[in-house]
């Protein structure tokens, strides 16, 4: 599932809790894994321009 980032300031936040995902714009790539350090959700980075990261569902979450 391709999500849709919202920008607040320089960074994207996260779509799960708002929060800045910590990620360097200029030295991310294709395929990357970002973490939100707030709630821990897990992304891929699918594309760069624009950005768009693709949620990463663990097993435990695919159970529920």
């Amino acid at each position: 599932m391709s999500i849709d980032l919202k920008r607040v300031g320089p960074l994207p936040s996260c779509p799960e809790c708002d929060s800045d995902l910590d990620l360097n714009l200029e030295k991310v790539e294709e395929r990357d894994e970002v973490t939100c350090s707030e709630c821990g959700a897990e992304y891929e980075v699918a594309q760069l321009e624009p950005l768009e990261l693709t949620r990463v569902v663990n097993e435990e979450e695919e159970e529920e």
